[in-house]
């Protein structure tokens, strides 16, 4: 097969077009072409006048394609990626998943593939049951601390905008996307260079990967908590589970960790339990909406409404005079911002859009770089008191009723209390707490804010306009924790426990949480032939 890099196609162009472009640029007649598809897309809004896609396109043909890409510096032979499932023999005793987020999902998914009958254990309700409870806390209703944004089936992710993009360089990201779109994901995702499932299409696909896992040999044990670990000689032989106030003892030689970034209660039994973890810088600051009709005319100009084009998006990234890092994170077109709070008393926020990203306000975490040195003490779990704090502090500030606090940017810069609203409507529910936000942020988030939002605006012409909203806090952008571990992904201290994902400090985002995932089953069936 042949891969043509750097391919211009009109925003109206077909699919039945393909092959005259592949034609085209490999200087062949079109009668030559067997088969030409998109491998990858994305928008060139570099130049307004002319906004197009640039594509990569994969061609079969029916001459000699060694001969053909010889000639042309586009092109190269490539092979289409295929995944084998590593040689291993039955385990003598079923490998126990903790978590059910995009790690544990993917190990389970191997290891289920593998013949092995993973058990999975996950401390919230499976995702029909965990969207009811959230519905009913985003109504005003009261919090389940084990079933919401956080914890359930399909992890944090599954209320976000589901971004499928990473920065990590693996070919399992390619199985990824596969097995997303064999379980019921947008088959585009496997070639937008910024694909995204949406929370909606999410659910779906979660859902049917559980079922075939369970199909496979599989086993979930939902509302089930993890409260304990057994070893003998430094090795891992059981697990305990509490279970509507019964706890049962599992079994098991494996256990994938992929507990996710907010199990607080978990990272404090497993140091409890001697599993030794290390202090890591994260980030923390606020949601910042704009009218997504603002963001389209700022990215695409005149053709901001065009029919081809998506929600316009943005990332950036500025660098203060004091060394500080200031970021947008997980932005979200066409999206809303969601209570993610996960423990009474505490108020968080995250980012969320449906597949269509088609609601009036654009959203993104505006988030400040925290080191270590911030978090003011040596204690393993000082990041997760830090965040506790502040989300202690935005819970009262909001009114102590799960109403997040807001502020217009045009107050927060001039550190004045809002007391209406502009053309921006917050879209956070259940309600919200008009305010200012110093009464709830740290000294050190405020100012590197302020200063971010300004250097920010000189990249995207609007991003601080003054009727922006700022809704506090978004504080679980990533595990303030590492669970350390070795060249097998194991624990440090003991054999056979497998720290993964966001929650154990190795992976940021759904795709490479899911490989982390993937890796370490990998591993485990590796290990059943010694």
């Amino acid at each position: 097969m042949i891969r043509i890099n750097n391919v211009s196609l009109p925003l109206d162009y077909d699919e039945s077009t393909l092959k005259q472009y592949a034609a085209r640029e490999l200087r062949i007649p079109v009668s030559d072409i067997e088969f030409a598809s998109i491998y990858r897309r994305s928008v060139d809004a570099r130049k307004k006048q002319s906004i197009h896609f640039e594509a990569a396109l994969d061609v079969v043909i029916y001459s000699d394609e060694k001969a053909v890409v010889q000639k042309n510096q586009k092109a190269k032979l490539i092979e289409e990626y295929t995944y084998e499932l590593p040689p291993c023999k039955t385990l003598e005793r079923p490998p126990v998943v903790i978590g059910s987020g995009p790690c544990g999902l993917f190990a389970a998914l191997i290891l289920a593939c593998a013949g092995q009958n993973p058990i999975v254990i996950e401390r919230g309700k499976d995702v029909d049951a965990r969207t009811e409870d959230v519905r009913r806390f985003w109504s005003g209703g009261g919090l389940d601390p084990s079933s919401n944004v956080q914890f359930g089936e399909g992890g944090a992710g599954t209320f976000s905008d589901g971004k499928l993009n990473t920065g990590t360089k693996d070919a399992r990201i390619r199985l990824v996307l596969k097995e997303f779109v064999r379980y019921g994901a947008p088959k585009e995702i496997l070639f937008l260079a910024k694909p995204h499932i949406g929370t909606d299409k999410l659910k779906d696909t979660v859902r049917q990967m559980r079922q075939q896992i369970i199909r496979m040999g599989g086993e979930f044990c939902f509302e089930s908590t993890l409260t304990g670990i057994r070893s003998d000689n430094g090795r891992l032989t059981a697990v305990e589970v509490l279970h509507k106030g019964t706890v049962r003892t599992i079994y098991t030689d494996h256990a994938v960790l992929a507990i996710g970034h907010s199990a607080r209660d978990t990272f404090q039994m497993l140091l409890e339990h001697g599993i030794p973890m290390q202090q890591k810088p994260f980030a923390m600051g606020v949601r910042i909406e704009h009218l997504q009709e603002m963001v389209n005319k700022q990215q695409y100009g005149s053709l901001w409404d065009n029919k081809y084009l998506s929600a316009a998006d943005y990332k950036m990234a500025v660098h203060l005079k004091d060394g500080r890092g200031v970021f947008t994170f997980c932005m979200c077109p066409g999206g809303v911002v969601v209570a993610a709070a996960s423990e009474e008393g505490r108020l968080a926020t995250n980012g969320m859009s449906e597949f269509a990203r088609d609601r009036v306000n654009a959203n993104s975490a505006v988030l400040v770089g925290i080191t270590t040195e911030d978090f003011g003490s040596e204690d393993v779990l000082a990041g997760v008191h830090l965040q506790r704090q502040v989300e202690s502090r935005a819970f009262q500030l909001g009114g102590k009723n799960y109403h997040a606090p807001v502020q217009r940017v045009t107050d927060f810069l001039n550190s004045t209390k809002t007391t209406s609203l502009g053309s921006i409507i917050p879209s956070y529910q259940p309600g919200y707490e008009l305010t200012n936000l110093e009464n709830c942020l740290p000294r050190f988030l405020v100012d590197p804010l302020r200063e971010g939002l300004i250097l920010m605006d000189r990249k995207l012409r609007g991003f601080a306009y003054g009727d922006a909203v700022l809704t506090a806090v978004e504080s679980r952008s990533s595990s303030p924790v590492r669970i350390l571990r070795n060249e097998l992904m194991q624990s440090v201290a003991m054999e056979g426990l497998y720290p993964c994902g966001e929650g154990a400090g190795y992976a940021g985002g759904i795709m490479s949480a899911a490989v982390d995932g993937i890796k370490a089953a990998e591993i485990i069936l590796q290990l059943s032939n010694v």
